[in-house]
């Protein structure tokens, strides 16, 4: 490994100290952020917030200090169903309920993965994967599905939000701290099975506890209450969530399929994955079916002009104004700023750890020219006080560059895409970026 020697620092020093470029950036950053800086003002023109397909949809709704978006964006496709069967003007589900219900279930998840690597030793790269990420709020569609199928849903008038249920990270770093201590009880007592689910029994109902008081206990059954968009009033006794979903959404979730845009070697497209230690409900398994994004786009588009939103998973962190609502790279403009290149294609990306999907919203429209899309509108789980009243907008490059999964009823997909659905998945390891979760 080479040192930065004394010289070449200086020799770095003195050619900055004469770029009189580089003395203006460094005078309007003191007091400037840099994307602010870099704004292109010739492309606002470009990213009204204007759309030729544009599915009306509820208020939108806020994860508050938790990493909630996957339950939000999925609450936001299913609510859509109640709307339409209620003719209600404004709804939530309760995302608490659905993440009370995934909290417990990613609990036991973790103790069978512990169980399952009790001979790996503590520096064993997959164990280490599974005690350092531990229990957090991200999760993936096959996630939210697994808990919907066996839990049901709720109004969130049934089970409200809690003082920890929108701010998580305390309860999250005393369940890991507990988690921790029951993988080093797993080693002591490896080669004693019933010792070890001793261990675990007591330790999944000490957290079971600890999780109902942050969270809250839901009821078993519930009222539902309304006023339609008429004025009318509705009310509907004794519910269950099983009950309630079937009743009010009806979605065989079956029926949707998880494609992602992974344009990797390893990844071929037209084949399905699976991802190893991923997931909540033990025996549901998180996979998807790698497309192109000519059929990823196709399909989300087909399914907009059939007048239904969709639930997808990008990297959000890239290209955006949180406060106007635009995510685009063509409105930034670095390399004139700085005097070098900051592009790296998706595939490298990809590879280097530079993107992966990080955060779940729906598509509620598009700008169609013909049939090219141009603009895309998102409904986020940000509240309500930027962008378009919490609605955002991705150009069609950004789309293409940082949207990486789409779930899509099996009725929009081609032929060639329903053929594949039934090939065993190839497993990815935990860490692979397509087993990031969007939180």
């Amino acid at each position: 490994m080479k040192e930065l020697t004394k010289e070449y620092f200086e020799s770095m020093q003195n050619a900055y100290e004469n770029d009189r470029v580089a003395k203006a950036v460094r005078r309007a950053m003191f007091k400037t952020d840099v994307m602010d800086l870099a704004k292109v003002q010739e492309k606002l023109n470009e990213t009204q917030h204007q759309f030729s397909i544009n599915i009306p949809t509820m208020k939108a709704t806020s994860q508050g200090q938790s990493g909630r978006c996957w339950i939000f964006a999925g609450c936001n496709f299913l609510r859509e169903e109640v709307s339409k069967k209620c003719n209600i003007e404004d709804f939530e589900l309760s995302q608490n309920y659905i993440a009370y219900c995934d909290k417990l279930e990613k609990i036991n998840y973790t103790m069978e993965s512990i169980i399952k690597l009790k001979d790996a030793s503590w520096d064993d790269r997959t164990l280490m994967w599974v005690l350092q990420g531990g229990i957090n709020d991200g999760g993936q569609w096959d996630m939210f599905t697994a808990i919907i199928k066996k839990y049901g849903v709720m109004p969130k008038s049934a089970f409200p939000e809690s003082k920890m249920s929108g701010a998580t990270r305390n309860w999250a770093t005393l369940v890991n701290r507990r988690l921790r201590k029951f993988a080093s009880e797993v080693h002591a007592f490896k080669d004693d099975n019933d010792k070890i689910y001793e261990l675990k029994d007591k330790c999944m109902r000490e957290l079971y506890s600890f999780t109902t008081s942050a969270f809250g206990l839901p009821p078993k059954t519930f009222d539902f209450e309304y006023v339609d968009k008429d004025k009318n009033y509705h009310i509907d006794n004794g519910l269950d969530p099983h009950t309630f979903y079937d009743k009010y959404v009806g979605l065989n979730l079956d029926d949707y399929v998880s494609l992602i845009n992974s344009p990797t070697v390893d990844k071929p497209y037209y084949e399905r994955f699976t991802v190893n230690f991923v997931g909540n409900v033990v025996g549901n398994d998180v996979t998807y079916l790698n497309v192109t994004m000519d059929d990823m786009k196709k399909a989300v588009i087909d399914t907009l002009k059939d007048g239904h939103i969709v639930w997808f998973g990008s990297d959000c962190g890239k290209w955006g104004d949180r406060v106007s609502g635009i995510w685009d790279p063509d409105s930034f403009d670095l390399e004139s700023l700085f005097g070098f290149d900051f592009e790296i294609d998706k595939e490298n990306a990809l590879y280097y750890s530079e993107s992966a999907m990080n955060h779940a919203m729906c598509i509620t429209g598009v700008n169609l020219d013909g049939d090219k899309p141009t603009k895309w509108r998102i409904e986020n789980s940000w509240g309500t006080e930027n962008a378009d009243k919490g609605y955002y907008l991705a150009s069609d490059r950004w789309f293409d560059e940082q949207v990486f999964q789409a779930v899509i009823n099996k009725k929009y997909l081609s032929e060639k895409i329903l053929k594949c659905l039934d090939s065993k998945p190839h497993e990815l390891n935990p860490w692979d970026p397509m087993g990031t979760l969007a939180d």
